[in-house]
C-alpha cells in the first residue's frame, strides 16, 4: 500500500471510529478535542477512492454511461441554440481534444492552460481534456479587464490560452498562443478553434499520462471581494473527493432524474465542480445558459421542465421579489443556494411563494473545493431556515475564538476551521497567505464567523473581515442586509463600515429601491432602527441603481468602500 493510500485509509478509519466513541451523537462535537465531526457516512458505494494514480478526468469518464444509453442520454443542452450533447459525444469530444492538446499543441503534464469564456456546452469538454493530459486548468471571469487578465497570466504562467471569440482580444497583449472556442462569424481566419481540433484529432490517440491524486489540477482565483484575489491550487484528490460527495448528495436527495439549470459560471468553483465535473458522474442532463439573465432563466425552466435550480442569493431574492405570476415554474422540485449566505427571512419568503419547491442552502468556499455543509432532507432544512446544513461526510470542523485560540462548543460564535480531503493544497506562489490560512495540521481557517447549534447545524454570521466595529460592539452587515431586504420596496442592499472619529466605525447602507418607489434615505434608517439594538443602527444610507456583485453573487464591498471614501473626499 502506498503512502497516499495509507493516509486516506487511516483517515477513513479514524472517522469511522469517531462515530461510536469520540463525539456527541446529535451535535457531532467532541469536547476533548474541540472538534465537530460529520454525522453522515458515505457508505461502501461512495467511498472516496484511495488509488494514488487517479486523474480527475479519468475518474469522471469512468462514470459515464456506456453503449446505447451513452448515445441517447443528453449531458448538456444550450439554452439559446437548443444544441444537445450526449454523453457519448461528450466523451469523444474530451478524448479528441485531449489528443489535439498533446500531439498538435505540445501540452504536457503540469503545463497551465488558461480558459477565458462564458458558459457553453463546450466548457466541460475543454476542462476535462486539459485535466486528461495532466495539465493544470486555470479559469478567469470574462468580465475581467485586460489588466486583470494580464495579472492572472503573470501569476499562473500558462502555456496556452482558450478563449471565446468575444473575449480573445483580452489575451492578445499576453502573447500566449490561444485557441478560440468557436470560429467567429466574421474574420478569425488565422485562429484555430476548439471545434476544429475536436473534428480533426483522433479520440483513440489520447495519450497515457502517469498521474497522481496529489498532482495539481487547477488554479482557481478567489473572488477578492474584500482584498486581493489569490490563486487557489486544487489537486486531483480535492476534485475526486468533492465529486464523490456530490454523487452521494444527488442520490441522498433523489435528484438523479432532475433536469438541472446551469447559469452559475463554470470558471467559479461552484459551477466547475458542480456542473463541469460532478453532475456528469450521476448522468444528469443540464441546461446551460451562456450568460445569466432573469427572464432567460424563467424561460429555460419552463421550456426544459427544469427540476433542480442551484442558485445564488441574488437569484433567490429576484424570484421572491418578482411581481409577475409564477406560471411555468411548476416543474421545479428543488432549489439550492451557495457562494454567499442566505438569510432566514429570504428562505422563509421563498418557501411561502414556492411551497412546492424544496430549498436547501449550503456552504463551501474555493479553498474547500466548494464543499462543506449541506441539508440532506427538506424536513431538516424547513426546521432550520437560518442554517446552512450539517457537515458533509469526511469533513471535520472547529469553531475557534480569534483572541484566545480556544476551540468552542455548540452555540458559541467564532472562526470556522475546516479539515477534509477537499481542502486546497496552497495559494499559488504565496507562502505567507498559505501559512496564514492553513495551519500545520491541515486546518483551513475560513475567515467566516459561525457557530454550530446543539444538533450540529452550521450558522453563518458573517465574514470576520467584514464585521463593523462600533463603540466596541461587533455589527454583522449580513444581519442588517437581511432586515433591509424585508422591506417590500427594497430590491437589494449592502452594508459597509464607514470610519467615524467617535465610534470607530458606523454602518452605512447602499440600497436599491423598486421602480416608482418614493422611499427616502431617512425612512430606510428609521425602518432598520425600529428592529435592532441602538449600536446596530444604520447611520447613513445612499440610494443607488445596483449593488456591485461578483459573478457568484457576492457583494463587492471593497468597491462600495472605495466609493464611500471618494464621496467623503469630494465633499
Amino acid at each position: 500500500m502506498s503512502t497516499f493510500e495509507s493516509w486516506v485509509v487511516r483517515g477513513q478509519e479514524e472517522h469511522s471510529r469517531s462515530f461510536s466513541s469520540m463525539f456527541h451523537e446529535v451535535s457531532g462535537f467532541d469536547p476533548r478535542a474541540g472538534i465537530y465531526h460529520s454525522l453522515h457516512q458515505l457508505g461502501p458505494s461512495y467511498e472516496i477512492p484511495t488509488r494514488p494514480d487517479l486523474n480527475t478526468a479519468h475518474y469522471v469518464l469512468s462514470h459515464f454511461p456506456s453503449g446505447d444509453v451513452a448515445e441517447s442520454k443528453v449531458a448538456f443542452i444550450d439554452s439559446v441554440t437548443n444544441r444537445r450533447v450526449t454523453y457519448a459525444e461528450l466523451s469523444r469530444n474530451i478524448n479528441s481534444l485531449a489528443s489535439g492538446l498533446y500531439h498538435a499543441l505540445g501540452i504536457r503534464k503540469n503545463d497551465v492552460v488558461f480558459v477565458l469564456s462564458p458558459n457553453s456546452v463546450l466548457y466541460p469538454a475543454i476542462c476535462l481534456a486539459v485535466l486528461s493530459v495532466g495539465a493544470i486548468l486555470t479559469t478567469a471571469n470574462p468580465l475581467n479587464t485586460e489588466s486583470e487578465i494580464m495579472k492572472q497570466v503573470r501569476d499562473s504562467k500558462p502555456k496556452l490560452g482558450v478563449a471565446s471569440p468575444e473575449e480573445i482580444h483580452k489575451l492578445v497583449a499576453t502573447s500566449i498562443p490561444t485557441l478560440v472556442t468557436t470560429r467567429p462569424q466574421l474574420g478569425g481566419d488565422d485562429l484555430v478553434s476548439v471545434e476544429e481540433l475536436i473534428e480533426c484529432c483522433d479520440p483513440a490517440e489520447i495519450p497515457f499520462i502517469q498521474s497522481s491524486q496529489s498532482d495539481s489540477a487547477a488554479i482557481l482565483y478567489s473572488s477578492g471581494t474584500t482584498g486581493t484575489s489569490k490563486g487557489v491550487v486544487l489537486t486531483h484528490s480535492n476534485f475526486i473527493s468533492v465529486i464523490t460527495l456530490l454523487k452521494w448528495c444527488i442520490d441522498s436527495t433523489d435528484s438523479r432524474n432532475d433536469v438541472f439549470l446551469c447559469f452559475i459560471p463554470m470558471f467559479h468553483i461552484y459551477g466547475l465542480a458542480f456542473f463541469g465535473l460532478g453532475l456528469l458522474c450521476s448522468h444528469i442532463s443540464t441546461v446551460v445558459m451562456p450568460n445569466f439573465d432573469f427572464q432567460g432563466m424563467l424561460e429555460s425552466i419552463k421550456t426544459h421542465r427544469v427540476g433542480n435550480l442551484p442558485a445564488v442569493p441574488p437569484v433567490i431574492l429576484g424570484l421572491v421579489k418578482n411581481p409577475k405570476p409564477d406560471n411555468g415554474l411548476e416543474s421545479l422540485r428543488r432549489a439550492g443556494s451557495g457562494a454567499a449566505p442566505l438569510s432566514k427571512e429570504l428562505v422563509d419568503a421563498f418557501r411561502e411563494k414556492f411551497p412546492w419547491v424544496e430549498m436547501r442552502p449550503g456552504y463551501g468556499l474555493t479553498e474547500s473545493c466548494g464543499a462543506a455543509t449541506f441539508f440532506v432532507s427538506d424536513k431538516e432544512a424547513k426546521a432550520r431556515p437560518a442554517a446552512s446544513g450539517r457537515l458533509l461526510p469526511s469533513f471535520s470542523a472547529k469553531i475557534v475564538d480569534s483572541e484566545t485560540g480556544q476551540a468552542l462548543p455548540p452555540c458559541k460564535e467564532g472562526e470556522l476551521w475546516l479539515k477534509s480531503p477537499t481542502v486546497m493544497k496552497e495559494y499559488l506562489a504565496n507562502a505567507e497567505a498559505t501559512n496564514t490560512t492553513l495551519d500545520s495540521e491541515g486546518w483551513l481557517k475560513t475567515g467566516d464567523l459561525c457557530y454550530f447549534d446543539e444538533d450540529g447545524y452550521l450558522y453563518i454570521v458573517d465574514r470576520m473581515k467584514e464585521l463593523i466595529k462600533h463603540n466596541g460592539y461587533q455589527v454583522a452587515p449580513a444581519e442588517l442586509e437581511s432586515i433591509l431586504l424585508s422591506h417590500p420596496q427594497i430590491l437589494d442592499a449592502a452594508v459597509i463600515p464607514i470610519e467615524d472619529e467617535e465610534a470607530g466605525q458606523i454602518p452605512m447602507a447602499y440600497v436599491v429601491i423598486a421602480a416608482g418607489s418614493e422611499l427616502t434615505e431617512e425612512q430606510v434608517i428609521q425602518f432598520v432602527a425600529k428592529q435592532v439594538a441602538p449600536y446596530k443602527k444604520v447611520r447613513r444610507v445612499r440610494l443607488i441603481p445596483a449593488i456591485p456583485r461578483s459573478s457568484a453573487g457576492k457583494i463587492l464591498r471593497k468597491q462600495l468602500v472605495a466609493q464611500s471614501q471618494q464621496q467623503v473626499l469630494s465633499k
